[in-house]
């Protein structure tokens, strides 16, 4: 327990194959655990969950769903509802639609950042399976307050990506099997909680960015310059908040983009702006070929030819463009 009477906070956070790994976890949490623990599992918006319950059958803690106002109990488990992120804000569980971050909502890296603000040392974040890299910046603002970092062993994550990216981060983070996990937290919970920091102002704005209805006034854009990129969520700018070897954006309104995943919605939108054009060329080449048609059944050569040559032209560029899309999926699947 923290020095200010506040119970030990554990966040977990997941992507693809987290179902698999949170219901093992469940399993292997102790009873008596002195902590709270928050899960947010990257989820469709409109997709119903029945998570909870199948953990709360393999658990010996109780596990629900958080709810707006939640007080930190030690030993629950309590998941993020569908598009809502889970955050800690002044003591108090807050279930949000704010903005996206690595287009998700919930995401990792909010509550990983609102359980550094608010738990410092007394803060625990576990990153397990998952794709791209949400989690790992969160991860490290943990670490600076104090707190401390896991993650899944990603020899044995269905998908290993997310556990990578976290190690990038913090390489000391404490690597486990899922089955190991739940005698990890215990260890760790019940360790004194020693020092503490006064919050970093720039992190304590990330979080409140993190909420519904965050400014949008000149005043409270993102702590950094300009990148130069466009959020692929909202068209707005996007301003650099990166440190050191970690790459991130937040644009005004807050959507929030780390390095690998601005950079696989920025491939999303390539492709589809090419089967786009690729889609265009094509109805024009066949729009050329009927005006061709037409013309030489009324004599107009001249006019016929004019459009065989277009029709020629576009399916050229069709044919450059159908290269591309073949070298995409060539480097994709290498």
């Amino acid at each position: 327990m923290a020095a200010n009477g506040s119970p030990v906070v554990i966040g977990v956070g997941a992507s693809a194959g987290g179902v698999e790994a949170l219901l093992e976890l469940a399993g292997v949490l102790d009873a008596d655990l002195p902590a709270a623990v928050l899960v947010v599992l990257h989820q469709p918006a409109d997709a119903p969950t029945v998570l909870p319950g199948l953990m709360d059958k393999r658990c010996a803690l109780p596990v629900r769903h958080a709810r707006d106002g939640d007080d930190l109990v030690a030993g629950t488990v309590l998941l993020a509802p569908p598009d809502h992120h889970l955050l800690i804000v002044r003591g108090r569980l807050e279930v949000t639609r704010g903005p996206r971050e690595n287009g998700h909502r919930p995401a990792i890296d909010p509550l990983f950042r609102s359980i550094a603000v608010e738990a410092g040392p007394a803060g625990i974040g576990c990153v397990l399976s998952g794709l791209l890299d949400d989690g790992a910046a969160g991860l490290l603002a943990l670490v600076r307050h104090g707190g401390t970092a896991m993650v899944q062993d990603p020899d044995e994550s269905l998908y290993a990506s997310m556990p990578q990216a976290a190690l990038e981060q913090v390489p000391g983070a404490i690597v486990r099997s899922v089955a190991e996990l739940g005698a990890a937290f215990s260890d760790l919970a019940t360790r004194p909680v020693i020092g503490g920091r006064r919050p970093d102002p720039r992190l304590v704005r990330e979080v409140a960015a993190s909420r519904a209805g965050a400014n949008v006034d000149d005043e409270d854009r993102p702590d950094g310059p300009a990148a130069g990129l466009v959020c692929p969520d909202c068209s707005g700018p996007l301003f650099d908040l990166s440190e050191g070897n970690m790459l991130r954006y937040r644009c005004r309104v807050g959507h929030a983009w780390s390095e690998q995943s601005l950079s696989s919605v920025q491939d999303d939108g390539i492709e589809r702006a090419l089967f786009t054009a690729l889609q265009a060329l094509e109805d024009k080449a066949d729009l050329q070929h009927r005006i061709a048609r037409t013309a030489t059944e009324r004599g107009s050569t001249r006019t016929a030819d004019r459009a065989r040559e277009a029709a020629h032209h576009a399916l050229a560029s069709a044919g450059l463009v159908r290269d591309l899309l073949a070298e995409r999926e060539a480097g994709d699947s290498a």
